[in-house]
């Protein structure tokens, strides 16, 4: 197991999806969609590792790769923050 985690980030034009880009696998074989938390709670040990991050209505994960859409009155740095330390708690 890797003793780090790289985070990127980029948000789509329209402001409500983030993609985020690891270093590490998140997903074996096919990707992996979340339409609610409840989905993500039943999910992956990493998609209910993520279960618990407000402000997520929907989670993609593809190998690397999350694609994030928020709920609209979440921020994005609080959602960010969270992913981030939910996947350094789960990888380390």
């Amino acid at each position: 197991m890797s003793e780090y985690i790289e985070i990127e980030t980029e948000i789509s034009d329209d402001g409500r999806t983030m993609y985020i880009y690891t270093n590490l696998a998140l997903a074996e074989g096919s990707s992996e969609s979340y339409h609610s938390t409840t989905a993500m709670e039943e999910g992956s040990p990493v998609a209910q590792a993520l279960a618990v991050v407000e402000g997520v209505a929907e989670l993609m994960i593809n190998d690397r790769n999350l694609t994030i859409t928020r709920q609209p009155e979440a921020d994005w740095h609080v959602i960010v923050a969270d992913i981030s330390a939910a996947l350094k708690d789960f990888f380390l």
